[in-house]
């Protein structure tokens, strides 16, 4: 499996930022991801905050 070019932190903040009111296409372009991409991880990583993903990744 390809390992991602973003730490999942970074993700988190994304998703953040897109809950805010920030359009898709402008994390694709500054991130240089697909759209596809994206919406990957807003179903893997959609309300998670710092403190859930390090519980996620302690168990």
């Amino acid at each position: 499996m390809k390992r991602s070019k973003h730490s999942e932190h970074q993700i988190v903040k994304v998703l953040g930022e897109y809950e805010n009111g920030r359009k898709v296409e402008d994390f694709c372009w500054e991130l240089n991801i697909h759209r596809a991409t994206f919406l990957n991880w807003k179903k893997k990583y959609s309300g998670m905050n710092g403190t859930d993903l390090a519980e996620l990744k302690s168990l």
